[in-house]
């Protein structure tokens, strides 16, 4: 049994530690249905999805999946919207939030909409939606916190204020003249009702009940028509893995380079599962670091240097800061095991050939001593410049603490003993003078 889920900010990552069989992939965008419904998965669940700014997923990619005999699950976000649309055709609608949907009591997207941080940061909501504003003073009212009338001012005041910018204190200052209001604020931290939340992990317990019991199969009668348009994405996504092959093959033809970006390849691959299972992610601070860094030595200090490089490296915005994440990510999970590098890290260097000469290189420096008419004096400013504009042919970086720690070492002062050691060591008698 194969499920794949589309889910973001409706689900935080540890609420889906229930399902593991559950392939999770991030929120469904035009195209991606098709995608996952070739690789005929036992079941597709749509929770959340982009609908501004992105390309939505198409109704037609859902029924081609239909088509194909795959059953389809919509909940809670973009799932229930989709499945409202398409219950005639088969797709599986589940939750409250659907309910409502079709029988009128809710019509506007704004509903389910929310704003959310990206994927590096896990998807995080920053705005409330409107169907857990209703949820949450309908339990207020059942419970007798609030009467139906304040029940009423605090669902008019949150539908007055935009999806991106609803969220509770926003609510509670809207309405916090009018009487009858106070105890439901104070209420609020252990009585509120995350509708979308409970309408997904419905849909998730009902695709397991489904397939494990599955209904004798049947024909389907559905069809996606095959116009142009819908010609043009299953072409243009059909190319995208033969032209992938095609560069992997091309790289193929230089195989030291293959056999280095295949290492760094399997790095990144152990990194992100790394991060997976102990739910790490980079913050934005470490991503704006490596983002400063990248367009610093790609020369892409322009924003549309930057652009047109995305362009030509079939990248976009999103894409490009989950390449960024990924090389946080190995950052971390490097840094997390710095004490146990250094024995494999002398393995790698004997196979390679060049730990006889580095052996030899810092037996000379332990061994040096300065003559005493030949000291050499040099401030630190002096010696960074030398050691990586000179040597390194690079700027100092910005950030000589991350610099150092992502070289293995404790920290500024550690890099800068080592530098002074090294500058040291060639400006004497027994070193190259560079």
């Amino acid at each position: 049994m194969s499920l794949a889920v589309f889910v973001g900010p409706t689900l935080p990552r540890d609420a889906l530690d229930e399902f593991p069989e559950v392939r999770i992939l991030p929120p469904v965008r035009q195209g991606d249905v098709y995608r996952v419904a070739k690789d005929r998965p036992s079941a597709i669940g749509i929770i959340d999805g982009y609908f501004e700014g992105v390309p939505s997923v198409w109704h037609k990619e859902i029924l081609w999946a239909l088509e194909q005999g795959i059953p389809v699950f919509g909940s809670a976000s973009m799932g229930a919207l989709r499945a409202v649309e398409l219950a005639d055709f088969g797709m599986i609608g589940v939750g409250q939030i659907f309910e409502d949907y079709v029988a009128g009591v809710l019509q506007d997207d704004d509903e389910v909409a929310v704003v959310h941080s990206p994927a590096e940061l896990g998807y995080q909501s920053l705005s409330v939606p409107m169907v857990s504003v209703r949820a949450t003073v309908s339990r207020a009212e059942t419970v007798g916190v609030i009467e139906p009338e304040t029940a009423a001012r605090i669902i008019g005041a949150a539908k007055a204020i935009h999806y991106r910018d609803r969220n509770w204190p926003d609510i509670e200052n809207a309405v916090t003249e009018h009487a009858g209001t106070e105890g439901f604020f104070k209420w609020l931290p252990k009585g509120q009702v995350d509708a979308k939340a409970e309408d997904a992990r419905a849909m998730l317990r009902m695709m397991f009940d489904y397939l494990s019991d599955p209904p004798a199969p049947q024909n389907s009668n559905v069809r996606a028509e095959r116009t142009l348009v819908w010609k043009t994405l299953r072409n243009r996504i059909d190319a995208e893995a033969t032209e992938s092959d095609a560069v992997i093959d091309e790289l193929r033809l230089t195989p030291e380079l293959y056999f280095d970006l295949r290492a760094r390849a399997v790095l990144r691959l152990l990194a992100q599962e790394e991060a997976d299972r102990v739910d790490l992610s980079p913050d934005r601070e470490v991503l704006l670091r490596h983002m400063s860094d990248h367009r610093s030595s790609t020369g892409l200090t322009r924003k549309a240097d930057l652009m047109q490089w995305l362009r030509t490296n079939d990248l976009n915005p999103e894409l490009y800061e989950a390449m960024l994440s990924g090389a946080a990510q190995i950052d971390a999970v490097t840094e997390a095991r710095s004490t146990r590098l250094n024995a494999p890290l002398l393995t790698e260097l004997k196979r390679s050939g060049r730990y006889a000469d580095l052996r030899d290189r810092a037996d000379k420096k332990t061994q040096l001593v300065a003559p005493s008419d030949r000291k050499i004096s040099a401030d630190r400013l002096h010696m960074l410049i030398w050691f990586f504009e000179t040597n390194l042919d690079r700027d100092v970086p910005d950030d000589l603490e991350s610099y150092a720690v992502s070289l293995g070492l404790s920290g500024r002062d550690a890099l800068y003993d080592l530098i002074e050691a090294e500058f040291l060591y060639c400006h004497s008698d027994t070193g190259s003078t560079a």
